[in-house]
């Protein structure tokens, strides 16, 4: 319910319009030359040589002029995505964040346990990682199975760093955020992967197959601002159930038992930093 706010929904725009401005501005300067030069990588390809041959002996030979755009959106839409979750990350959660806690969690004190510039960096260090597992198991799409398990897992996994940190940035202390991300931790992951699925739906608006190249100044904007969608009402959603488990958390722990979670070193997949200087226990 809280994504059909009017407030909510004009905030979801506010990505649309900056990668919007920045792909125009980057499509202009630099779309031309990356097909150009895909195109001439596929033609010059001796492995392809047979199937560009067939391509022409059935009559689709025009197939090899379009096969390079549609490559290079497909490159792109994975970037896309985690450029969409890093927007709303930072120019989004805050406020909705902000929203939760006044409408559901009014007494709920805020310890203003990292700073922006911690959050940002959480988020970009985290989809540098995410980044770097797609490229890595991209020779394991090929086989069926995984191709429809490991998008959602990683999307799912990042999901769930991103928007669970930025839930408590303002309201929990270091160690109340740690606490809460390594006691929920399955329970997190699980709405990440629900959330990565999710972010599958925005693909299918580039199901038209090659209309997609035609129709890409209209597909673009439209699935940038499903993937926000998508995103707002997982920040949403992380926002209920931390803050909820921070103020269960802090009902429930007596200072004895914070002072010693306080000395515990972090570990676990969930294992954050909160300031310059803390130390880490996991990645």
């Amino acid at each position: 319910m809280y994504c059909l706010h009017p407030r909510v929904i004009a905030l979801s725009l506010v990505p649309v319009l900056v990668l919007m401005a920045g792909s125009a501005v980057l499509a202009h300067f630099f779309w031309q030359p990356a097909t150009a030069a895909l195109s001439g990588v596929l033609e010059s390809s001796v492995a392809l040589a047979t199937v560009w041959a067939w391509f022409d002996a059935v009559g689709l030979g025009g197939v090899k002029s379009m096969l390079a755009p549609v490559l290079l959106l497909l490159v792109l839409t994975p970037l896309m995505v985690v450029v969409t979750l890093v927007s709303v990350s930072l120019l989004m959660a805050p406020a909705l964040v902000r929203l939760v806690a006044l409408r559901r969690f009014p007494a709920l004190t805020q310890h203003h346990g990292a700073s922006f510039l911690a959050s940002a960096g959480w988020a970009l260090g985290s989809s540098l990682l995410a980044l770097g597992a797609m490229v890595i198991s991209l020779p394991m799409w090929i086989v069926p199975p995984l191709v429809l398990v490991l998008p959602p897992l990683i999307w799912g996994w990042l999901t769930c760093r991103v928007m669970a940190f930025d839930a408590l940035a303002a309201h929990a202390s270091a160690h109340e955020r740690r606490t809460v991300m390594q006691t929920h931790g399955s329970s997190l992951l699980a709405m990440g992967l629900v959330v990565g699925l999710m972010g599958a739906a925005p693909s299918l608006l580039w199901s038209v197959g090659l209309m997609a190249i035609a129709m890409a100044p209209l597909l673009v904007p439209l699935s940038v601002w499903a993937y926000a969608l998508v995103f707002v009402f997982s920040s949403l959603w992380f926002a209920h159930f931390c803050l909820e488990a921070l103020q269960s958390l802090r009902g429930g722990l007596p200072l004895a038992d914070e002072a010693v979670l306080a000395a515990a070193p972090a570990t676990g997949p969930f294992a954050i930093p909160s300031q310059a200087g803390e130390p880490t226990g996991g990645v």
